[in-house]
């Protein structure tokens, strides 16, 4: 029986499973003639005279029911009694179905009931458990069990499990070892918050649930394991959005003896392989890359969306000395072209000046050019610009009869930021951003360092054990800021997928690093001293890599939040609303942890 749960790796049908012999999406029109018994639950019924027509749906699809009052009253009177969720059970003969539905793969055939057993009863759901629900994101998250009965959710569960067991096959392939590291770690708040578990056993200390398994996975590295890898859970104690969740899944990657373009070959390697294997693409030619510097330059992101174009044009030298306050007094103009857009209208124009001036963009407004059919110019700056001083921008910009122009000026890199949200605006109103359409690229060579005004001191951009390209290593006490990072990161349509860094496997580049960092030497022990005595006795080169599992099987299933891909996900705030977590914990577990809860202080 082709696709039958009821089958053991021998192709036996197991006698323990006897409830159904055969599946809700398995049965076909060869099979016209056939006994069979499904069980399952009731999507939906339909009553015509004497006749009523029960959909019953499993894992793995729908096969329509027939009830006939002519054959069997008892029996059609009882399918008239099922409500929506009723988990049945029925026995009948496969027939050919006489209205065929082409939408479903067991559409051809239907089953002539002669047997239906009642194993449970439903309450009314509270939304539709079909792939256009009216269940509003709450309400489904609520019940997200119910949720999760709906066919277009569960594909995703699907594609989730046959990535990760393909992931698995091919590093298995390259030599790879999965290991397991610990949950229960220290904690070093370096990077984001971490999530922190009292101790009841070490009164007064805490664990810290892993940000990722940066510090384990280097260890193992010291330990020979040349090739490890892990699907792990990591957890960050951040503010959320539609590609965050506090507890993610990443694919954890890290390999010995390596120089960056080998981990980047590797992982080349399986991210064509998985969109192959998922989506029948076959990216044949290496992947695109760019540096930090050129990505922030050309398209204002360090993680590009380069379906479509609309790259950046510097503006900066042409608008300055006009008598232009907004032009004269910034640090960068930047424009980009629309092409075919110069027939936007006013209102269309205003709208995407309320765009940028939204907070989350933070602009304070938006210069427009119009090079019109005729080669005329029209500009909201036309007052402080000349019309061949404008053409000369268009020239620069490469625009044409009919183009529109969008301009902005201020502080070099919140411009740039600015503008990127503004040209991926534009992608999205413009259909460029089609989700059957992927463009993965490299992005090198970023900064080491990130400097913060307000704690005036810098900070790793990516973390403590990046190491330095080999050939800005004089740079880093005479021009801290200057300094690349050995790092990189894979990008798949404006999302980071992944990211990764050659390490540091000198002590004393190590400690020279935590110094710029503003570690004491008694602070870097404190927290890290575990690696670095390990460090000691014979750390090979080494460098990894993580992708974001929860990210990689979104994209391929052209999602705009990763929520929809994990069983059971976290709401905006953190919240669990299904089993409404977190929540206060009794006195006595208080107690016996040694804590005390503060009075939330009023705002």
């Amino acid at each position: 029986m082709k696709g039958n749960p009821a089958q053991n790796k021998d192709n036996v049908p197991c006698k323990t499973d006897m409830y159904r012999e055969n599946t809700c999406g398995e049965l076909r029109l060869e099979d016209a003639g056939k006994k069979a018994k499904i069980a399952g639950w009731v999507q939906k019924s339909r009553k015509m005279g004497g006749m009523t027509f029960v959909d019953i749906r499993d894992r793995y699809g729908v096969t329509q029911v027939v009830f006939n009052s002519a054959d069997n009253e008892e029996l059609f009177n009882a399918a008239n009694s099922l409500g929506r969720e009723f988990v049945v059970q029925i026995t009948g003969k496969v027939a050919e179905r006489e209205n065929k539905n082409p939408n479903i793969p067991t559409g051809d055939i239907e089953l002539i009931a002669d047997s239906l057993k009642v194993l449970n009863r439903s309450d009314v759901p509270p939304f539709t458990i079909e792939d256009n629900s009216d269940g509003g994101d709450d309400l489904r998250m609520k019940y997200r069990y119910l949720d999760l009965r709906r066919p277009a959710v569960r594909k995703n569960l699907e594609l989730r499990h046959k990535m990760a067991f393909e992931i698995r096959r091919y590093l298995d392939s390259k030599g790879f070892l999965e290991i397991e590291t610990p949950i229960l770690v220290k904690s070093t708040p370096e990077g984001a918050r971490d999530f922190v578990v009292p101790s009841r056993m070490n009164p007064g200390e805490f664990y810290a649930l892993p940000q990722s398994p940066q510090l384990f996975k280097q260890l193992l590295m010291v330990s020979g394991f040349d090739r490890y890898f892990q699907i792990a859970k990591c957890f960050r104690d951040e503010d959320l959005r539609a590609d965050r969740q506090p507890e993610f899944t990443q694919i954890d990657c890290e390999m010995s003896f390596v120089e960056q373009e080998d981990v980047i070959d590797m992982f080349e390697g399986l991210v064509k392989h998985i969109f192959k294997y998922v989506k029948g693409i076959d990216f044949t030619e290496p992947l695109p890359r760019l540096t930090w510097k050129e990505a922030m330059e050309r398209y204002g992101s360090d993680k590009p969306d380069i379906r479509f174009g609309m790259e950046f044009t510097d503006l900066t030298d042409l608008a300055k000395g006009k008598g232009f306050a907004v032009t004269d007094d910034a640090e960068l103009t930047v424009g980009i072209n629309v092409p075919g857009c110069a027939g936007y209208s006013r209102k269309q124009i205003d709208e995407l000046t309320e765009f940028v001036k939204r907070p989350q963009v933070g602009a304070k407004g938006l210069m427009w050019i119009k090079l019109e059919s005729d080669g005329s110019i029209k500009s909201s700056i036309g007052k402080f610009f000349s019309e061949e001083e404008l053409k000369k921008w268009s020239e620069r910009m490469g625009a044409k009869p009919g183009d529109l122009m969008l301009v902005m000026s201020g502080d070099a890199m919140k411009t740039r930021k600015q503008l990127c949200e503004l040209r991926l605006e534009m992608g999205n109103r413009l259909g460029l951003r089609d989700r059957n359409v992927f463009a993965p690229l490299w992005v090198i060579d970023f900064p080491l360092f990130e400097w913060d005004e307000e704690t005036q001191r810098y900070y790793a951009m990516h973390h403590p054990f990046t190491s330095p390209n080999p050939e800005d290593i004089d740079k880093l006490r005479t021009d801290t800021g200057n300094v690349r990072a050995t790092a990189y990161d894979i990008v798949v349509n404006g999302n980071e997928l992944g990211g990764g860094s050659i390490r540091i496997h000198e002590p004393g580049l190590q400690n020279e690093m935590f110094e710029l960092l503003g570690f004491t030497p008694e602070k870097a022990k404190e927290q890290f001293g575990f690696l670095m005595d390990a460090f000691r006795y014979g750390a090979p080169p080494h460098g990894g890599l993580a992708l974001g599992f929860d990210r990689f099987v979104s994209i391929l299933a052209g999602l705009d939040s990763i929520r929809d891909v994990i069983a059971f996900p976290k709401n905006n705030s953190g919240r669990d609303v299904m089993n409404e977590s977190p929540s206060p914990l009794d006195p006595a577990q208080l107690e016996e942890l040694n804590l005390e809860i503060k009075p939330i202080a009023q705002k």
